[in-house]
């Protein structure tokens, strides 16, 4: 069986702030549990969002040639997913929700069962309504979402407090574990029994 992988999306515009204090945790706890990791840094980036020209149908792309396109293969050789993401008016930074609307409706590749997750941070509130946000594109896909002791979530202004939430760093050491023995086991499990059987998609407008 090889080796795990799992990458790390920052979608926080500070590379050493308060997301990636929270990512750089889980990161560490998937290391020491033997999962190779990758930190990608999109939240500082100029990324427009999808417009719904469908041309990625045609080119198995984004027909805008950016990061999307760069983490999509990432992404189709990976093992699991952690999207990390500072609270701005209750929802998630505009720039990444751009970012992951192209990257999931782009990709053609299957994303069954390939693990997700979502990391939150906010000074004080906003943090269930953005984790809901960013979940929500995992159960799209087929991917089973990790779980810990809490929602996870982290509180700081600075990366220095967050570090001080003994709580929120306990909450990513345990997601990182959880992490690790998901995609382990779905990795036996699909080389053991397959990944499950697929039905044929049935659209329905609701149009009568």
């Amino acid at each position: 069986m090889k080796s795990p992988k799992v990458i790390l999306i920052n979608g926080s515009p500070h590379r050493s702030g308060c997301t990636a204090t929270a990512l750089e945790q889980v990161a560490l706890t998937l290391r020491e549990a033997g999962v190779e990791t990758e930190t990608i840094q999109v939240g500082h980036l100029d990324i427009r969002g999808c417009i719904g020209c469908r041309r990625c149908k045609e080119l198995g792309k984004c027909v805008f040639d950016d990061v999307v396109n760069e983490t999509a293969a990432k992404f189709e050789t990976c093992d699991g997913m952690v999207v990390g993401s500072p609270v701005y008016y209750a929802s998630a930074n505009g720039t990444l929700i751009s970012f992951l609307d192209r990257l999931f409706y782009s990709t053609p590749f299957d994303k069954t069962m390939k693990v997700g997750a979502s990391v939150v941070s906010a000074r004080r509130g906003g943090l269930s309504a953005t984790f809901d946000e960013l979940n929500k594109y995992f159960t799209i896909a087929g991917m089973p979402v990790a779980s810990s002791v809490y929602w996870n979530s982290v509180h700081g202004n600075t990366a220095d407090e967050v570090r001080r939430d003994e709580e929120g760093m306990q909450v990513m050491r345990t997601l990182g574990r959880n992490m690790a023995f998901l995609v382990k086991s779905i990795a036996l499990g699909a080389e053991r029994f397959g990944l499950p059987e697929k039905e044929p998609r049935a659209f329905t407008n609701f149009i009568r």
